[in-house]
This record gives C-alpha cells, sequence and structure tokens, in this order.
C-alpha cells in the first residue's frame, strides 16, 4: 500500500506541472475524456494480457491500470482514502448482495 501512496502523492504532485516535462501533466491538459481513454485502453491490454500474455505481461499491464487509475482519481479529486474506505465497507459482504443493493 505504501507505493500506492507514494504514487498517488507523485501524481497529484504533477497534475499542475508543465506538460512538457510530465507525462501526467500532458495527460491531464488533453482533459478527462483522454484520461478516461488511455485508462480504458490499459484495461483493455491488461484483459488481453491475462488471456494470452506472460505473468510479465500481466504485471505489466496491471501496474499501467493502477497508474491510470490513480491519475484519473486525482483529476477528480478522489482520493485513495476514499476508494479504500468503500473497500473496507464492502468487506465480509458477499459480491452478489453487494451488487443487488446497487441497483435498488
Amino acid at each position: 500500500m505504501d507505493t500506492l501512496i507514494r504514487l498517488e502523492a507523485t501524481v497529484t504532485q504533477r497534475l499542475s506541472a508543465d506538460p512538457g516535462s510530465s507525462y501526467v501533466a500532458s495527460l491531464t491538459a488533453k482533459g478527462l475524456p483522454a484520461i478516461a481513454k488511455k485508462l480504458g485502453e490499459e484495461a483493455v491490454e491488461t484483459v488481453i494480457a491475462a488471456l494470452s500474455g506472460s505473468e510479465e505481461e500481466l504485471v505489466g499491464e496491471a501496474a499501467d491500470v493502477l497508474f491510470h487509475l490513480t491519475v484519473l482519481l486525482a483529476a477528480k479529486g478522489v482520493s485513495l482514502d476514499q476508494v479504500m474506505a468503500e473497500l473496507d465497507r464492502r468487506e465480509g459482504t458477499s459480491g452478489l448482495d453487494e451488487k443487488a443493493n446497487r441497483n435498488r
């Protein structure tokens, strides 16, 4: 978890950096649709790696998903603490029950 906390801090710091000096800033400068699209691309690549790639490819793509998810969350002002709190809230609840309760 320490790695994700450090990543979140770095991403947050770079949101407003010079786009010429930071990938995060350059992606953020393109707007939320570009960030979301990139996250979607990485998610698809992760699925492909899971189905037909090596373990190394899957690990790399999973890292890309976590990175780009962190960028998206930071751009929206949502902290990892908020996401962790939601996971904590769901802990011990059947996934089927949790999903059914969302539709109410």
